[in-house]
């Protein structure tokens, strides 16, 4: 099995280190946004339900 050069492990793990950012920060941006509209759907629910403890 073949070697490969530095410079190739280097384009590799670049490569890699740039997926995992874009990936990380996509799903950052993407459950900010649905976790704020579902705070705001618990919030309008909780104020419609009365509890009677």
């Amino acid at each position: 099995m073949p070697q490969m050069a530095p410079l190739s492990w280097l384009n590799l793990f670049l490569f890699f280190i740039m997926i995992f950012l874009i990936f990380n920060s996509l799903n950052f941006f993407y459950f900010n946004k649905s976790f704020k509209s579902l705070e705001k759907k618990t919030s309008k629910l909780l104020n419609k339900i009365s509890w009677k403890w």
